[in-house]
């Protein structure tokens, strides 16, 4: 009976691990002037200001990091058994102008990335060697596609921060 538990009890703590990544970096809450400033500083990249330069077809292009707020925590699931839980954190290369967009439907976006890295632990993505390149590319080409489905082409690139595997 207690065989039985654990796979369950590996997810729960997997995923509360997640969770209390997530609460434990959040940003702070911040008074009322420095939410002022900060709203000043992102009126201002709208406007034209630049966070970086990405040279595609010979022009350069502003762009900015958009952090999904929380780490992805996937199951590996062989023979009806949680083999190992891998967690992502993900980052968009996109257009500054999207970001009060981007936080607005990041929900749905992590939806949709759920489901690719759902299919990816499915298909054996996560078995072996998955930290080469050819197989992150692969993820990173799927999760490009969802985020394109939402911005279009502004978004540039999905970044993969940081992957773990953890077996049970």
């Amino acid at each position: 009976m207690v065989a039985k538990l654990i796979p369950v009890i590996f997810l729960i703590v997997g995923l509360g691990a997640g969770i209390g990544a997530g609460l434990a970096f959040a940003p702070a809450k911040k008074p009322e002037t420095a939410v002022a400033e900060e709203k000043a500083v992102k009126e201002d990249k709208a406007a034209g200001k630049k966070t970086g330069k990405s040279k595609e077809k010979g022009e350069a292009k502003s762009f900015e990091y958009l952090k999904m707020t929380k780490q992805f925590v996937v199951p590996v699931v062989k023979d009806d058994q949680i083999e190992a839980m891998v967690t992502l954190s993900l980052s968009l290369e996109a257009n500054p102008a999207i970001t009060e967009t981007y936080y607005a439907i990041e929900p749905k976006l992590r939806d949709g990335f759920l489901q690719v890295l759902f299919d990816h632990a499915n298909t054996g993505g996560f078995d072996g060697a998955f930290t080469e390149s050819g197989n992150l590319d692969v993820l990173r080409k799927s999760l490009l596609e969802v985020a394109r489905k939402e911005f279009g082409d502004d978004v540039s690139k999905v970044l993969i921060l940081s992957v773990n595997r953890q077996d049970s």
